[in-house]
This record gives structure tokens, sequence and C-alpha cells, in this order.
């Protein structure tokens, strides 16, 4: 008596855990298993095994955090004061190279500078607390654009928008012209303050990065908004009148 090979046809069970494991990048066997099942795949567990290690999924995957699809918002300026914020950091380098971050946060309305926050570094919590001093002064804005940044995707900053009524508006990743408002205040910073001194010490860097921002706010004519500084720009109010 002779027997024949019964050639084994895996596709289907290949093309559900491939498209399982694409979504879902962390998933173990078992969370796979019965998965396919309520969805209707009929195999046992040791078939599903065999192809779940022919594919090698059962070897320890290196998953990198995926950022949410993005929807494109058009950069439109704010009606008002607190309509609208912007946030983002800039790097640069002490004397001695040390590296120290900034963050600025500015009001897209009057293009108002907030804050500018120098570290060498800025998690999610300093970003939190530097947040908290403007609101406690200022008021909560409507929403705030940002990038895709670690700090700024974080839960607890995304927790802290949401009990704070804040929308957090994130920008497409490589798209920095959807945040062209604080692009372009990070450009000026760059060219009038970050190139234009040494600096020897954070205390340095803190000093002369609140008299930038006080020149910026008070002094320095803005083209954009008619040549006056954001502290003079008025109101929507008083433009009404």
């Amino acid at each position: 008596m002779t027997y024949k090979k019964v050639q084994r046809d895996d596709s289907s069970l290949i093309d559900a855990l491939n498209q399982l494991v694409q979504k879902h990048p962390s998933i173990g066997f078992w969370k796979c298993y019965y998965r396919l099942r309520r969805k209707g795949l009929t195999c046992n567990h040791k078939k599903l095994y065999r192809v779940y290690t022919l594919l090698k999924l059962n070897i320890r995957r290196r998953t990198k955090r995926r950022i949410p699809q993005r929807i494109k918002q058009p950069l439109v300026v704010p009606r008002g004061l607190n309509k609208g914020w912007s946030m983002d950091f800039m790097t640069d380098s002490l004397v001695d190279g040390r590296r120290f971050r900034l963050l600025n946060i500015m009001d897209d309305y009057n293009r108002e500078s907030l804050a500018v926050e120098a570290d060498t570094s800025l998690p999610a919590a300093r970003v939190i607390r530097v947040l908290e001093r403007l609101v406690d002064y200022r008021g909560a804005p409507q929403s705030i654009r940002v990038d895709n940044g670690p700090e700024f995707i974080s839960e607890r900053l995304h927790g802290w928008c949401e009990y704070h009524g804040i929308r957090l508006q994130f920008i497409q990743p490589g798209k920095l012209v959807q945040n062209a408002f604080i692009e372009r205040k990070n450009g000026s910073m760059r060219k009038e303050l970050l190139d234009a001194f040494l600096f020897y010490s954070l205390e340095d860097v803190r000093v002369l990065a609140e008299q930038w921002r006080h020149d910026y706010n008070h002094e320095r004519p803005h083209e954009s908004l008619g040549n006056v500084p954001p502290a003079e720009y008025p109101s929507p109010i008083s433009l009404e009148n």
C-alpha cells in the first residue's frame, strides 16, 4: 500500500496571522488563537502554533511605537487670546559642549511669547509644570498645536490637557509648515539669541532668554501684526470698535 503526501494549504492561516500581527505587533500566540477563533477561523491550536512558529512569530519581536494617523488641519489665526497656543522645542549647546533644550510656548493670536523654559532635559512632567504656571495666571487655551515629539504624545500630557478641557492639535509628521507660527518664532530666536551669544551656563541661557522674550513681546515690531509688538496688538473687541 502506497501513501501519498498530503499537501498542506496554510495560506489562509498565514494571511490571517500576518494581518493580525501587523495590526497588533505585541500580540502573543494565545491572543492570536482566540481572536482568530472569534472571527470564525476554524483550526486547532496545534495547527495554528505550527504556522505561528513557521512565520517565526514565537520569537520576541521588537515593536516601534507608532504615531496615530494625523489629519491635516489648516493653520489659521485664532480670533482671540487663549483660543490657540503653539509649543515646540529647540536645542543648542553651552561653551563646554553640554546640550540644552528650550521649550517655546506662544499665543497664536498675537504671537506673544508666553514662556521660554531652558534645561538639559524637559520631559512631559516639566512641560506640564510650565503649562500649569501659564494657566494659573492667564487661563487655559482652547487648543495647543504641537508636533509628534515624545513629550507631546505622552499619556501624562494627554491626561492633563483632557482634565483642563484643552485640545491637543497634532501636526502631520514632517509637516513643520503646519506649525508655522512657532517655527517662525524659533527662527527669530535662533538668529537673534542662540546664534548671537555664547552661553557658559544654564543660568546664562535663562537670563538672556527672558530678556529676549521681553523684547520680543514689548519692543520688537512684528510685520505680521502691522509692525507693532504683541503687547500692543489690539484685542478682537477693540478691532471691532
